[in-house]
């Protein structure tokens, strides 16, 4: 059990070093077959410690200035008000609609991030910088950006990050996962932020909607065993390690593709084990 808990949290570490995100979507399926947890457990266990494996990049992130703070808060406390609402929900579903639900958000994940690596320079039409702001006109995107980067963080513009943060908290809280796969795309083409700085941001969001997640969970009445969860962290520090120095040296598109097949694979399992068998 140490051993494979160890193992399995290095894999979702190392998903989150490599992406910002994504982590959480191997955590579950990791628990509940690999070793065998029930899934509403396996739901604590994974927002505990994708929370936990996140913050440990996320300091770093901080420290090299690649975490845009103001963005990430607004992010952060809309999420942490859906996590609750999440975890209640899942709390009236079956375990096996459950799975399948969560197999269904997968094959949504892994088509976003392949699209994504075919076209990663598809503008969203959301967010705007100085230097693409039509001359002629009025800009109808919903938020800016000056020349340096800084975000003009308008009424509208508040008010779509409120609503994509409400959405990562909700899936935090019902499925289990840290939300990255929402939050790195959602930065990106609703804030106009640089990749870097979204993978960082992402990881800073992942911890504090993950409290609000475990929380919650708890107060639900659902079972967490903090033993397996700090094995999983263990194994998830070196992963996040190991992904961050990989990451380095292969192109995005290609780990976009590499994860998307992956993530395929395991829904896939994933349908086969709570439908078919």
């Amino acid at each position: 059990m140490l051993g494979l808990a160890v193992l399995f949290g290095s894999i979702v570490g190392f998903a989150l070093g490599l992406t910002g995100g994504g982590g959480g979507v191997f955590a579950v399926p990791l628990l509940v077959y690999g070793l065998a947890i029930a899934p509403r457990e396996a739901v604590g266990i994974s927002l505990a410690a994708v929370g936990g494996t996140a913050m440990f990049g996320a300091i770093s992130r901080l420290l090299r200035g690649e975490v845009e703070l103001r963005t990430g808060l607004l992010f952060s406390l809309a999420g942490m008000v859906g996590a609750p609402v999440g975890a209640y929900w899942s709390k009236l579903v079956p375990e096996r609609l459950l799975l399948v639900l969560f197999a269904l958000l997968m094959f949504a994940v892994a088509y976003r991030m392949w699209s994504k690596a075919k076209n990663p320079k598809v503008a969203s039409g959301v967010c705007s910088t100085e230097s693409d702001r039509p001359r002629n006109g009025r800009d109808r995107s919903a938020c800016q950006r000056d020349k340096d980067g800084t975000l003009r963080l308008t009424s509208r513009c508040a008010r779509l990050l409120v609503l994509v943060g409400l959405l990562t908290g909700v899936l935090s809280g019902m499925f289990g996962v840290g939300g990255g796969f929402v939050i790195v795309p959602a930065l990106v083409l609703f804030s106009g932020m640089a990749i870097h700085q979204a993978v960082g941001t992402s990881l800073f969001v992942i911890v504090l909607v993950s409290v609000s997640g475990v929380i919650s969970h708890m107060a639900a009445g659902n079972p967490l065993s903090l033993e397996v969860a700090i094995q999983f962290m263990i194994g998830g520090f070196a992963g996040m390690w190991l992904g961050n120095v990989v990451a380095t040296h292969l192109k995005g598109p290609t780990l976009q593709k590499a994860f998307s097949f992956a993530v395929v694979l395991v829904a896939m399992f994933v349908i086969v084990k709570s439908v078919v068998l």
